[in-house]
């Protein structure tokens, strides 16, 4: 399969390039948003919500360095997953405030490294994902992204910003984005720098026009410190260890290994590498450690983010490099209150625009996996019915989630990870003739 990578995994940039590229991905994947509706549906104290918002960008950074040097090896970056949120508001409510959220975070990160070292994941993926499920996966994972870039990032209001004005800077920042990623066909000389650049690009033109019409404006920036520490585990949080809260992570980390792995068959598809059983095993490890590093610097759960393989997609570009300096990003942000607030302040539908072709992009390189399958009729169903079930669960009504058991309530929340455990059981139940 002809992938379109310029610079693959293992081969080297100019520092200068990896350092703008890191920040592309940065950009990009918007992991403020966990951490900014936590700390609003629990009424965070000013101090206490930016704290856990810096403590999201160190644990982001930190968890994507042992990934990227150590464990997975992939070009992927760990970000705070949307998964755990209502589980994580639960616990804080109903026991010892953020010290039972790290306290589960800690016993469950600790578990699931366990089961890597053991293997049993590792059997699990070989004998129950083969290319039909991992790619179904990838699809489910773009599909069911692509509701939250136009319900939470486009189509909303806010007091500077109508909703029509959101939607043409949404649509000027992705017409921007294919503008100058397709551009490179046509100039040959300057395709490269054109590619490579193009989200970059896309943020600017979409915020530049923000700016005219009133949507984007320097006043957090300026009122912004230029150096704080994040909230860390063991000294800004008393840890306390809750049964009930471990058990209920317990099963949220299930649920964070399904969503992390079809983020490792994304990106395997998008750099034409197929993923090893002894690199899946290693990648569940390093999602253990990333997790336990999370829950230490007072932050929650990570997981690959889905975003990456996009952006490696539009650019070309696949060097680990570049996942190195956007760790260092990550790790600067979490100091650096003047930085954090710049990134804060590029408006939501300009982030969206990008996020939509990003999804589009990830949907259609799962389809890229499983478009050399035999398409009878077990085939069909194997990818069909997970995608119906990812489906209506992105529109289920809210009063039969809340109606459920709340472990159920954890799964239902999560398309991805319903979608992916139906598409295993279909190939597995599907007589294959």
């Amino acid at each position: 399969m002809k992938n379109n990578l310029t610079i693959g995994v293992d081969q080297n940039i100019p520092t200068s390039q990896g350092i703008i590229l890191g920040l592309q991905h940065v950009l990009a994947m918007d992991i403020y948003v966990p951490p900014f509706i936590i700390a609003t549906a629990l009424s965070l104290a000013a101090g206490d919500a930016t704290g856990l918002i810096q403590s999201t960008f160190l644990a982001a950074g930190l968890a994507s360095l042992i990934q990227v040097l150590f464990y997975l090896k992939l070009p992927v970056c760990q970000g705070p997953s949307f998964v755990p949120i209502g589980a994580i508001i639960g616990i804080y409510l109903g026991a010892n405030g953020m010290g039972s959220v790290i306290g589960a975070s800690i016993v469950g990160s600790v578990l699931i490294v366990i089961l890597g070292f053991s293997g049993i994941y590792k059997y699990i993926v070989r004998n129950y994902i083969p290319s039909i499920v991992s790619g179904t996966i990838i699809m489910i994972v773009g599909l069911t992204l692509l509701p939250s870039a136009f319900n939470s990032n486009i189509y909303v209001s806010s007091n500077n910003l109508t909703i029509n004005q959101n939607i043409s800077l949404a649509a000027i920042t992705a017409f921007t984005l294919v503008l100058f990623s397709s551009l490179g066909t046509y100039f040959k000389r300057y395709a490269r720098i054109l590619q490579i650049s193009s989200v970059i690009l896309a943020l600017g033109v979409g915020t530049t026009v923000a700016y005219f019409m009133g949507g984007f404006s320097f006043k957090a920036i300026s009122e912004a410190s230029f150096f704080s520490f994040p909230k860390l585990a063991f000294i800004d949080y008393s840890i306390d260890f809750n049964f009930a809260a471990i058990l209920t992570m317990l099963v949220i980390y299930m649920v964070l290994l399904a969503e992390t792995t079809g983020t490792w068959y994304a990106v395997s598809s998008v750099i034409d590498t197929p993923l090893t059983d002894n690199q899946v095993n290693k990648g569940v490890i390093g999602e253990g450690f990333g997790c336990l590093v999370s829950a230490l610097v007072g932050s929650t759960p990570v997981t690959g983010y889905s975003t990456n393989a996009g952006i490696i997609s539009i650019t070309g570009i696949a060097s680990r490099k570049v996942f190195i300096f956007a760790s260092g990003w990550f790790i600067l942000l979490s100091f650096l209150g003047k930085l954090a607030a710049i990134i804060n302040s590029i408006p939501s539908s300009v982030i969206g625009g990008v996020f939509a072709v990003v999804c589009m992009i990830i949907m259609l390189n799962g389809f890229r996996v499983v478009k050399n399958a035999d398409f009878s009729e077990r085939e069909l169903y194997i990818i069909g019915i997970p995608l119906i079930f990812a489906i209506g669960l992105l529109f289920i009504p809210k009063e039969v989630v809340t109606s459920a058991p709340q472990m159920l309530q954890y799964l239902l929340n999560s398309p991805i990870a319903i979608g992916a455990i139906v598409a295993i059981i279909m190939n597995k139940v599907m007589p294959n003739k």
